[in-house]
């Protein structure tokens, strides 16, 4: 066995606590830092601690330096190095010792490794596609001999060949090293054992639901070839019915004998409570305070389907009949929001939810019956009774993928100016039509990739989704209700270090509708809810909720001669505006976010930059093609339910350009000005939201 040379610096008396203020690894190659910082005791004091003028105030986590688990260390990465196959592997150290502070080198030379010459797996030869089963192992020939490595490569042909029913497989591990001439000669040698189907399954805990249901909501039925996969999946759909609070499915061992063709299943389940009664309240920059209660009965008739009940009601304050003129100040934002905010929105939904849908236990069902006013900021209000039917399949893969149709009976107010500048609708005769009470029958699919480690504050991984709807006479819409929208959007998070995370996400769609006629003429009808809008606090945080994109601006006169035109111009006379949305949307966002320098585990900082552009195709009159970059930062508080989130984004772009109409005293809209701006630019806006932006 080699002997590494260790030179560690001298300990000298220490009259106080020492802080680490410096950690630096110098000549790794093979192995990177982040692992070998994760091997070792010794870690370095937040990046706050460690630089002026920050440490001088007291910010930042610091790591006191501890004498006799440094030494310890050394050890630590010389073992590492010596299993990842660098047996001449040397460590020195460079200690620089202050009075209240360390700064420490590991000074690494790695030396030539033991690298695999041969690699040789035996017993697969008499089984079915022996080349899959061996495929991209870890360990290679001509790698390092990693000892990790060798052991990943045994566990992942054990864990193919009990996916292909082998539940006894073992591998044997075996390696002949020549030091001198550094080659080492690997070898596993399988041994397969019988192959198996599954058996009888038992189920055990289940109090509250009989146990065939139980058995049925398993992804696995006897006499199918034995696959381990099959009975982590089964185990994840337990705990995605809600119904239990343990669940496992394991092969029962007090049954099964290595050699067995028959496997036993046993499931245990521990029933978690039936019923949950919530409530919230809240407080958002586009909807003002709103409260919610819920009730579910999570085995509604002893029948594993689960019943919810939910209602909540949003704009309390600033809308009828619960306005309490707080949009005079904590509210600001909706002062002018005269569509969505001058009544409540509010939800009543009931909902039942089938595990097993359509006799598989892959699929899940959700019906829902529902009562709504919703509401969009400037833009429209939606009133509308309906229900909802979406089935839900997760893929073996784990992708997600949602076939649902909606069928409503409602209405939709809009802005005046948004239906007279793009749907040609400027007199009352025309708006009120559109205005009538509609049905709309929208088929939906959605398949989305999840990838992320964490629904709520992903830092690793990936989410991609494609959402696509469709409503025509053909589903049940009527005629002022069709279109065809398609929405990609992708999102992705690397770890730059423990504690850093870059972020970035793309965001696309197009929306496309028939022409239907009109009194003044043939238009392309979308409806004010199905069109895109961008602005607000998860996409571009420069602009208040629904400002970017089209626009359109409304001033309440008879005639505009050409003094008050030019009063209105240099802004002496109210004008109010109101965003249109497009049918073309493009968004972008990179977001880098990292730890606070107090409270370092709890608060983390974000810096941002959002660009995007939203505009109306066949319009560029009303709708220029506008790029909008605007750049910001902002604050992450963990809660529970994930970070509470306060960002804020500069804007220094002017208002943008759009359409100017008299509002006449007889309800007519006239065309004024095709390029008006208003004066004065957007400035700084602050959002404030629970929850990660992308």
């Amino acid at each position: 066995m080699l002997l590494s040379t260790v030179l560690v610096a001298p300990a000298v008396a220490q009259d106080s606590v020492r802080v680490v203020k410096g950690l630096k690894f110098v000549g790794n190659r093979s192995i990177d830092t982040e692992v070998l910082s994760a091997a070792i005791s010794t870690t370095n004091s937040n990046w706050f601690a460690r630089t002026p003028p920050f440490r001088w105030i007291g910010l930042g986590e610091k790591r006191e330096f501890d004498e006799l688990e440094f030494k310890r260390d050394v050890l630590r990465l010389i073992l590492l190095y010596r299993q990842s196959g660098f047996m001449e592997v040397k460590i020195d150290t460079v200690v620089t010792r202050k009075p209240k502070e360390v700064a420490i080198q590991f000074l690494i030379t790695e030396g030539e490794p033991v690298r695999v010459t041969t690699f040789t797996i035996t017993g697969i030869d008499t089984l079915p596609k022996p080349r899959e089963i061996t495929e991209d192992l870890a360990l290679r020939v001509g790698a390092p001999f990693n000892r990790f490595l060798f052991q990943t490569s045994a566990d992942t042909i054990a864990r193919r060949l009990r996916n292909r029913g082998y539940p006894s497989v073992e591998v044997l591990r075996s390696f002949d090293v020549d030091k001198d001439a550094r080659t080492a000669a690997v070898s596993l040698e399988v041994v397969p054992g019988k192959q198996g189907i599954i058996g009888p399954v038992t189920v055990e805990g289940s109090a509250g639901l009989d146990t065939s249901r139980v058995r049925k909501l398993l992804l696995l039925e006897s006499g199918q070839l034995y696959k381990e996969d099959r009975l982590f999946d089964s185990q994840r759909k337990l705990y995605s019915t809600d119904l239990f609070r343990f669940a496992t499915v394991t092969i029962d061992s007090t049954r099964f004998q290595p050699g067995d063709t028959v496997i036993p299943i046993l499931t245990r389940v521990a029933e978690g409570r039936r019923y949950k009664v919530r409530s919230q309240v809240g407080y958002g920059t586009d909807d003002c305070f709103r409260i919610g209660a819920g009730f579910t009965d999570r085995n509604i008739f002893r029948s594993g389907k689960l019943f919810d009940l939910s209602a909540r009601v949003s704009k309390i304050g600033v809308g009828d009949p619960l306005n309490f003129g707080l949009e005079n100040n904590i509210c600001s934002g909706l002062k002018e929001d005269s569509i969505g905010s001058s009544l409540v929105n509010y939800n009543v939904t009931a909902l039942v939810r089938e595990p097993r849908f359509l006799g598989s236990p892959r699929l899940v069902g959700n019906f829902s019956v529902f009562g709504e006013r919703r509401s969009e900021v400037n833009v429209y209000r939606v009133e509308d009774i309906g229900g909802a039917l979406n089935v839900v399949r997760e893929t073996p893969l784990h992708n997600v993928i949602t076939v649902g149709y909606r069928l409503t009976f409602g209405k939709t107010v809009a802005s005046d100016a948004t239906l007279c500048a793009f749907f040609n609708a400027c007199t009352p005769a025309d708006r009120n039509e559109i205005s009538q009470q509609r049905r709309a029958g929208v088929v939906s699919g959605r398949i989305a990739w999840p990838r992320s480690n964490s629904p709520l504050d992903p830092t690793r991984g990936s989410l991609i989704s494609l959402l696509g709807n469709l409503s025509a006479k053909f589903t049940g819409s009527s005629e002022q209700e069709q279109f065809a929208s398609l929405v990609a959007d992708a999102a992705w998070y690397r770890p730059l270090s423990s504690e850093v995370t870059l972020s970035w996400r793309l965001r696309a769609g197009a929306l496309v509708s028939p022409e239907i006629p009109f009194d003044s003429g043939p238009v392309r009808f979308t409806p004010p809810e199905a069109r895109f809008y961008a602005g607000g606090p998860n996409d571009v945080r420069g602009y208040s909720p629904n400002e970017m994109g089209p626009v359109v601006y409304i001033v309440t006169r008879d005639s505009l001669p050409p003094a008050a035109l030019d009063s209105v111009n240099k802004g002496q006379i109210p004008v109010h505006f109101s965003a249109t949305g497009g049918n073309t949307l493009a968004v972008a966002n990179v977001e880098l976010r990292v730890p606070s320098p107090i409270w370092s585990r709890h608060m983390r900082f974000a810096f941002f930059v959002d660009g995007g552009l939203l505009y109306q195709r066949g319009e560029t009159k009303f709708s220029p093609t506008l790029v909008r970059v605007t750049p910001g930062g902002g604050i992450r508080v963990q809660t529970p339910l994930g970070p509470l989130r306060l960002d804020l984004a500069y804007n220094g772009y002017a208002n943008t350009p759009g359409a100017l109409y008299l509002e006449r005293s007889d309800g007519t809209l006239v065309f004024a000005q095709s390029d008006y701006q208003q004066p004065g630019k957007v400035g700084w806006k602050l959002h404030f939201a629970i929850g990660q932006p992308f």
